[in-house]
């Protein structure tokens, strides 16, 4: 976290390099990570309620809860992990704006949202499944531009 030291980023010659490594790491988690969903836990409405509550016509059992907690601890710690970071990188980087302001709130928000989604559509009702997928990829979507903007912008 030394970059949050330095005066400017784009003058530091030794920054440049591990903060576009960086970047580019978390641009590929994050598009990585939509395929891992897809092909583990599912990101589509019937993938979702079939790995939550199981299929008796496909003979799937529902996710335990055991397993479920540790899926959801799992998502806060990286989600947390990946947002402050290129949170941090992107503040630092972009210009105060009005536009950058709202797409990093946003951001987090919707990570947030999505957690507590998936919680609820759990443990409450299978109608928040909706409100999972929309804010894991507008979290993601959003994250990945504001990755590529800093790293478009570090090395400009």
């Amino acid at each position: 976290m030394r970059f949050t030291l330095i005066k400017d980023l784009k003058k530091e010659d030794s920054m440049r390099p591990i903060l576009s490594g960086l970047l580019i790491f978390i641009s590929l988690y994050l598009m990585a990570d939509i395929f891992v969903k897809h092909l583990s836990f599912g990101i589509s409405l019937s993938s979702i309620k079939s790995t939550l509550f199981g299929n008796e016509e496909e003979f799937l059992d529902p996710i335990t809860q055991s397993s479920f907690l540790e899926f959801i601890h799992t998502e806060i710690f990286f989600i947390m992990m990946i947002l402050l970071t290129l949170s941090t990188v992107f503040i630092r980087i972009s210009k105060s704006t009005k536009r950058n302001f709202i797409i990093m709130n946003v951001t987090m928000i919707s990570a947030i949202i999505s957690l507590i989604a998936l919680a609820l559509s759990y443990y409450l009702s299978s109608y928040f499944i909706v409100v999972y997928i929309t804010t894991f990829f507008i979290w993601h979507i959003l994250s990945l531009y504001m990755s590529i903007y800093s790293f478009w912008k570090l090395n400009d």
